[in-house]
């Protein structure tokens, strides 16, 4: 594999296979890379796994996972969401019964109160921050909680500067402020919750002062928000990468799910939770069942009567376990139990922390299939490479936001060269593996859909263009649900409200990687507006915002390193190092960097450290190994501890 791409990754217009492991990748016919793709995965069936892409459309995810099921036999299929959504899902699901968010975008501009917790939407979501806005031009309070004083930070009405990894104590002490202020909803938490007892004596702790300690949040901005969100009639709790990144990530997301559970703000108009997901399709990967515990329209894989249904539907017997996730399987590649790895527009390689141990797992195994547009970084090392469209400009189907609304995609070109539709070359591989299945469009793949999730049940494509989207559950084809999720929670009858909401016993877990002497500096990661997805990060996509990657520090950083912008510094963390140049950035305090989650260009690995020292350079990118949330595997990459180290002046004689 190229160890640093210079420029970008390349189209991939035609099937590529590999002779033999260390033989370079060669042009096939796509009956040669079908038959040996075939021959690969048969003889790994019991051993298997599928990643399926945030580019995938709604009916590509859906027939990854009934191949991964159906074909092959297993629940091991996973979607990018594991990278940053599925501690949002996790929480959610585990308190509402459905991992969405339960608003939608349109309410934030008919609310009282804003809060945007970990996420910098006005560059990393900027459509749903157009929304936000709104809000504010209406008279809405927006307050921002982020350990930097970020572009949306520049907007609120207040800014809470907390530590990065001290969510969980800032949420605790805004609980206890509002339950001591008797701004509690009472009423409310009476009706539709449970375990308000046990949270009460959980947070019971977190005094103002204690948690001023904690977070470094003042008492009195703590006591403002606490106040500023009970009073207010609606009330919208966003977030993003900036509570799911880290190793409670779902804990995280619990804690912030309480406060909402205290005040009633979910399940009414202009009232709920909005979970921010950063990348194009990654809520239909879950909805479609691109995941290891849920079949489409989320249904539990224990569900026996879910199973028969869908094991009729697909003539097959869907295994009545979990699967493993994204983090598990890489874990089951070292132990040699999963040999066989089939990425459809993931790039793992890539994308996952410890890339260095990453890549020599994917090495490791015995077959390696990735369907994708581009010969990214894990194409390279696979052994069968199945050119595909690049994404919703070039097919036809369905996507869901994080709104949670199902909306029409037409392909716009066609795919260059002998590049195929990825449910067809699914739909090959499945017959050449003993399942006919036929498709005549993207509609009849839907359909399917359709026929087994009720929450899908009424979204024709016909009605999809007509109502330019529409919002899950939709049961009925004459009717289409309110557009905020749990109003049931606020009904007077037992019976209709269902199931209760219970408050998460969440408890305050510091950073695994904890800052010391040796390693001062907290980096923290997160998006800009340019660094997003394979193609920018190859660098083929260009931009006249780009301004490529840099460590960014604080002015008082920057002069206590004795560093200018621009200059090149070695960031090193316990398991890794890099070089890159520095930016002076205000928005930052004392102690905190930044950087995006990419390593274009301008970022390298410190490859002269790598052949001296190679115990000091077991990944590509400073990030926190072995931290990972328990419940959803999302790594930590919200809170590494680094050095900066400038670098020697060389002098050139001659």
């Amino acid at each position: 594999m190229t160890e640093h791409r210079a420029n970008t990754y390349p189209r991939l217009t035609h099937p590529l296979v590999r002779d033999e492991r260390n033989a370079p990748l060669h042009r096939a016919s796509w009956e040669e890379a079908l038959d040996r793709a075939a021959r690969g995965l048969r003889r790994n069936r019991d051993a298997f796994g599928l990643l399926s892409g945030a580019r995938a459309t709604n009916e590509t995810h859906y027939v990854a996972q009934k191949f991964a099921r159906a074909v092959m036999g297993t629940n091991n299929v996973d979607s990018c969401d594991r990278a940053g959504h599925a501690p949002s899902v996790a929480g959610l699901s585990a308190v509402f019964g459905s991992g969405g968010g339960t608003s939608s975008y349109e309410e934030i501009a008919h609310t009282d109160v804003i809060v945007m917790w970990g996420s910098d939407a006005r560059r990393s979501h900027p459509v749903f921050f157009q929304h936000v806005l709104k809000g504010i031009r209406g008279d809405a309070r927006m307050y921002a909680v982020d350990p930097r004083r970020t572009s949306t930070a520049q907007w609120a009405d207040g800014w809470l500067g907390l530590n990065v990894g001290a969510d969980i104590p800032l949420a605790h002490a805004i609980g206890r402020e509002i339950i001591h202020a008797g701004l509690a909803n009472e009423a409310f938490i009476e009706r539709a919750t449970s375990g308000f007892e046990e949270y009460r004596a959980l947070v019971e702790p977190w005094t103002l002062s204690l948690a001023q300690k904690v977070t470094g949040v003042p008492a009195s901005a703590i006591r403002e928000l606490a106040h500023a969100y009970a009073r207010a009639d609606r009330a919208q709790l966003c977030w993003s990468l900036g509570i799911t990144g880290h190793h409670n990530g779902t804990d995280n997301v619990r804690a912030l799910i309480n406060l909402s559970l205290l005040t009633g703000h979910v399940g009414r108009r202009g009232s709920g939770l909005q979970p921010l997901s950063g990348q194009d399709n990654v809520q239909g990967g879950i909805d479609m069942g691109a995941v290891p515990h849920r079949l489409p329209g989320f249904r539990d894989i224990l569900d026996r009567g879910a199973r028969l249904r869908f094991g009729a539907a697909w003539g097959a017997v869907v295994p009545p376990h979990y699967g493993l996730g994204l983090a598990e399987m890489f874990e089951e590649m070292e132990s040699g139990t999963l040999r066989a790895l089939y990425c459809l527009g993931e790039d793992p390689a890539r994308s996952q922390p410890d890339s260095a141990r990453t890549v020599r797992r994917l090495r490791a195994l015995d077959f390696l299939v990735v369907q994708d547009g581009f010969l990214t970084d894990t194409a390279e090392l696979a052994d069968v490479v199945l050119p595909s469209p690049a994404g919703r400009v070039e097919s036809e189907g369905t996507t869901t936001n994080g709104e949670r609304r199902v909306q029409r995609v037409h392909k716009a070109v066609d795919p260059p060269g002998e590049a195929r539709d990825d449910v067809g070359v699914l739909c090959e591989l499945a017959r050449r593996l003993g399942h006919e299945w036929r498709y005549a469009d993207a509609e009849a793949v839907w359909n399917e859909v359709r026929s087994l999730s009720p929450d899908h049940h009424g979204m024709t494509y016909e009605r999809l263009e007509e109502h330019h989207g529409i919002q899950w559950p939709c049961p009925d084809t004459g009717w289409i649900e309110p557009p905020c999720l749990h109003g049931r929670l606020w009904e007077t009858d037992p019976a209709e409200r269902g199931r209760l909401a219970p408050f998460g016993i969440v408890r305050h877990d510091p950073p695994v990687d904890l800052t010391d002497e040796h390693y001062p500096i907290r980096l923290t990661t997160g998006r800009r507006l340019d660094a997003s997805n394979a193609v920018v990060r190859g660098g083929s996509f260009a931009s006249a915002r780009r301004r490529g990657e840099f460590v960014e520090l604080c002015p008082e950083d920057a002069e206590r390193y004795g560093v200018v912008v621009g200059e090149k510094v070695r960031i090193s963390s316990r398991r890794g190092s890099l070089l890159a140049p520095v930016w002076i950035d205000t928005a930052l305090r004392p102690g905190l960097a930044f950087m995006t989650l990419h390593l274009p260009d301008e970022a390298a690995p410190d490859r002269h450290e790598a052949d001296t020292a190679p115990h000091l350079a077991d990944t590509d990118r400073p990030t926190t190994r072995a931290a990972a949330c328990p419940i959803a595997g999302t790594a930590e990459f919200k809170a590494t501890a680094v050095r900066i180290d400038k670098l020697p002046v060389v002098t050139y004689v001659g």
